[in-house]
Parts: C-alpha cells; sequence; structure tokens
C-alpha cells in the first residue's frame, strides 16, 4: 500500500519564514557567515544528529519530514546546492520558532 500522507501529528504547512528573510534573525544569518560550519553543528545538535550532518539537503529533508513541511527532495537538493547559507538559516529560524512555540 502507497503511503500518501507524510508520518507526524502536524498538519502541512510551510516554513514559517521564507527563505532568504536573512532580517527576521540577523544574528543567525551572522553566525553562519562567519562559521557556517558552526551553524550547521547547532541545527543538527537541536535536531539530535551528529555535527556532521547539521548541512545540506539530509538533515532538511528530515526536519520536513518530521514536521509534515510541504516541499521535495528536489527542492531540497536544489535550495542546499545553491543557497546553502540561506538554506540553512531558513532551517536554524523555524527551529528556535518552534522552540517558541513549544512544538519542537
Amino acid at each position: 500500500m502507497a503511503v500518501t500522507n507524510q508520518p507526524g501529528s502536524f498538519a502541512p504547512s510551510d516554513f514559517q519564514t521564507g527563505l532568504c528573510d536573512i532580517c527576521d534573525d540577523c544574528g543567525t544569518f551572522w553566525y553562519g557567515w562567519c562559521c557556517f560550519p558552526c551553524l550547521g553543528c547547532t541545527v543538527a545538535a537541536d535536531m539530535g544528529e551528529c555535527c556532521l550532518c547539521g548541512l545540506g539537503m539530509p538533515i532538511r529533508s528530515v526536519y520536513r519530514t518530521r514536521y509534515n513541511i510541504r516541499g521535495s527532495l528536489c527542492n531540497d537538493f536544489m535550495v542546499s546546492i545553491f543557497c546553502p547559507l540561506c538554506a540553512t538559516c531558513q532551517l536554524k529560524r523555524d527551529i528556535d520558532r518552534r522552540k517558541e512555540q513549544g512544538i519542537f
């Protein structure tokens, strides 16, 4: 039987901020600009993953699946290749917002 819905108890949604909404959290942007691998490690630690897993398509896809965020592997790949800093910052902003909302 084919799975038609992503697992989880969250209604389908989008990321809470846009890909290029760096002004929503300038501190995260500058953290990533100055030490991109450090930002990746922070994201991985927030998600309970290995530090080496914090950057790129795999962590983004895991996060989208966990919180039922609309998107595709192809989109995750393209965003991670062409805008890695923006993609990682967007992921960190979303994690921080979900922590504030008590749903992370």
